[in-house]
C-alpha cells in the first residue's frame, strides 16, 4: 500500500479547510463508513477487541485495527490494556466521544426515518 504524502496538496487542503470549517472538523474525526459504526456500539459500553469484531461482523481485523488506532489518536477512543497474560485490553469512548453520542443517535434516528420513507 502506497503511504500519503504528509505534505501533499490534498493533506494541506484537508487541514486547512478543518480550520475554518466545522463540518470538515468533525468528518475528518469521524468520517469513513467504519468509525461511526465503531463509535456507535462503543456508545453502549466498553468493550474488548472480539465484542467489537462479533458486534460488527463485516469490518475486517485490519481496519478495525485501524480505525481504533485513528479514533485513539484522535482522542475519541480510550484504549486500556491490563498487564496480565493474555493481554485484557477493552476500548471505551474518551469524554470527547461521549460528547458525540447525541450526533451519533441523530444518524441513526434519521436513518431509520429515512429507511421507513423508502420502503
Amino acid at each position: 500500500m502506497t503511504a500519503i504524502k504528509e505534505n501533499s496538496t490534498r493533506n494541506f487542503n484537508k487541514k486547512n479547510s478543518a480550520t475554518f470549517c466545522p463540518i470538515t472538523y468533525v468528518m475528518n474525526k469521524i468520517g469513513g463508513h467504519w468509525k461511526p459504526i465503531i463509535l456507535y456500539q462503543l456508545s453502549i459500553g466498553p468493550k474488548r477487541y472480539s465484542e467489537l469484531k462479533r458486534s460488527i461482523p463485516n469490518i475486517t481485523e485490519k481496519m478495525l485495527i485501524q480505525h481504533l488506532k485513528q479514533l485513539q489518536e484522535d482522542d475519541l477512543v480510550l484504549r486500556t490494556a491490563e498487564p496480565v497474560v493474555p493481554p485484557f485490553v477493552t476500548y471505551s469512548l474518551t469524554l470527547a466521544g461521549t460528547k458525540l453520542q447525541p450526533v451519533l443517535n441523530a444518524m441513526a434516528v434519521w436513518g431509520l426515518d429515512d429507511m421507513e420513507i423508502r420502503k
